[in-house]
């Protein structure tokens, strides 16, 4: 009989040890995802604000680019062609940069969305 009750001691403190294992794998578990989460929004938030910034720089750029359309208007009604030309040269390389920055920051900002875990879900 002391065999017996030895034996389901023994048995209870392995599975009382066990469930213990398994509640702190678990807790691991549920941290390690929160960390990858926590990182992975971070990483998402990274990509929309670098993308902003780029859509900020294009709207900056792009008040240039009308200065310089205006500037050339008003060379092209009161001087020679070579003035003005020159200025709306400037208009159109603004124009381009612009358009660049604008769909750098696009590409950026849909890699980034949505802004969800989508690897820790």
């Amino acid at each position: 009989m002391s065999v017996d009750s030895s034996d389901r001691a023994a048995l209870r403190r392995g599975i009382r040890a066990s469930t213990e294992r398994v509640i702190a794998h678990a807790r691991a578990l549920v941290r390690l995802e929160r960390e990858l989460a926590q990182a992975e929004l971070e990483r998402k938030g990274g990509l929309v604000g670098g993308g902003v910034a780029l859509a900020l720089g294009a709207a900056v750029l792009s008040l240039y680019a009308i200065g310089f359309g205006l500037a050339a208007l008003a060379a092209a009604l009161a001087l020679a062609v070579d003035w003005w030309l020159a200025l709306l040269l400037v208009l159109l390389v603004l124009l381009v940069l612009v358009e660049g920055l604008l769909l750098g920051a696009r590409r950026l900002v849909r890699s980034g969305a949505p802004l969800k875990p989508v690897q820790a879900i």
